[in-house]
């Protein structure tokens, strides 16, 4: 009995040995990801929320979603559904976490894709925090979307793409776009 008790102890050992590697693999992003994590302080999540004039209606996506906060925000102050696009899994269980502690996991989602590929055709609202070389590459894929949409980027424009409106918020500039007819 001590013998079986032992082997199969050595087994269970051998064995999370051997998933260990694998369990570490899954947690790593399908490729680099183009942009450190950098947090929108709230103060800028909400002036990001207020010129997009977000409503329960909309459905607002965020390219490089992190913890989550601007989806969350936005369900919560407006009750308007979220996705957060972010490529990294880690980020996505944080955000998915962090929206079910703020009581919003029935208004959002969090899907690990990447950002260049990910659908994001029923978005009303898109909101980015990434950098000038990621959003002109977005860019293209951003003016497809339906007409109406409006685009909110946090320090960064979409390059030659000008925005409609930017205005600072504690000396950050915020861009805002809305896709026009085709």
């Amino acid at each position: 009995m001590r013998m079986t008790a032992r082997v199969f102890g050595l087994c269970i050992a051998l064995a999370s040995i051997v998933a260990a590697p694998a369990a570490a693999q899954q947690a790593q992003p399908a490729r680099q990801p183009d942009v450190i994590f950098v947090p929108t302080p709230s103060v800028v999540v909400d002036a990001m929320l207020k010129l997009a004039k977000i409503t329960p209606n909309d459905v607002v996506y965020d390219l490089g979603s992190g913890d989550g906060r601007i989806v969350i925000a936005a369900a919560k102050m407006y009750g308007a559904r979220g996705v957060g696009i972010d490529i990294d899994p880690e980020r996505t269980r944080e955000a998915t976490a962090n929206a079910r502690a703020a009581g919003v996991a029935d208004k959002v989602t969090f899907r690990t894709e990447d950002l260049f590929t990910a659908d994001i055709s029923p978005a009303t609202v898109v909101m980015m925090y990434l950098s000038p070389p990621v959003n002109s590459r977005l860019a293209p894929k951003l003016r497809q979307l339906k007409p109406g949409t409006r685009i909110v980027s946090h320090a960064f424009d979409l390059g030659s793409w000008k925005p409609q409106q930017r205005v600072m918020v504690s000396e950050r500039p915020v861009f805002l776009w809305t896709v026009g007819a085709k």
